[in-house]
């Protein structure tokens, strides 16, 4: 086991356990932002976190943008945010994580975490999620469709013929009804725009 930890009281900690167990553990002390986790080991490599909730999207989009580095990701979020990330098409979560999320990985709920298990205690409960990398990814760069949905989701009461306005993308030509909401969108679709998109950049 690798373990990045930022705060010094639980490096010292962790010190410890790991001089109990030769071998064993590894303890990293930094920024999880700020470094290449695919770095710390060799492959084939999982990710296990209880995730800060204040910086787990930042760390997770990190993580997705190199997905095929990992096995699998599993990862505690604040409940509302894994719901957002397991929404399909048509939920009222459903939006802009949720389509960068299942573009790169399935996504499975493995199960909810009340708040009264921590100390101290959050104000919201925790659910874990477990991110398996597809084999087939729809052909989309990450810059193109994340300034999608970005643009769809921004605006999400309106129909995409104006909230995708400013990117000037032909609708009808590639077959997405402009009178249509981006919670509608399949992620192929927005994978369709996004490659339009790129076309032109």
């Amino acid at each position: 086991v690798v373990a990045v930890e930022r705060d010094r009281r639980c490096v010292v900690a962790l010190e410890d356990l790991a001089s109990a167990f030769p071998g064993r553990l590894v303890v990293v002390e930094a920024d999880a932002l700020a470094i290449d986790t695919a770095t710390l080991a060799a492959a084939p490599r999982r990710i296990v976190s209880n995730l800060p909730y204040n910086i787990s999207v930042p760390l997770l989009l990190g993580w997705l943008h190199h997905a095929r580095d990992y096995e699998s990701l599993t990862l505690m979020f604040q409940k509302e945010v894994a719901e957002r990330l397991t929404a399909g098409p048509g939920a009222k979560a459903y939006g802009r994580l949720s389509v960068m999320a299942q573009w790169k990985c399935h996504v499975r709920k493995e199960f909810d975490v009340d708040r009264r298990a921590f100390v101290p205690q959050p104000k919201v409960h925790g659910s874990v999620l477990t991110f398996t990398p597809r084999a087939q990814v729809i052909e989309a760069e990450w810059t193109p469709l994340e300034a999608v949905v970005a643009h769809a989701f921004g605006q999400r009461r309106k129909m995409l013929r104006t909230s995708l306005k400013p990117l000037s993308l032909d609708l009808e030509e590639l077959e997405i009804a402009g009178t249509a909401r981006a919670e509608v969108l399949a992620i192929e679709d927005f994978c369709r725009l996004a490659r339009a998109l790129g076309a032109r950049r």
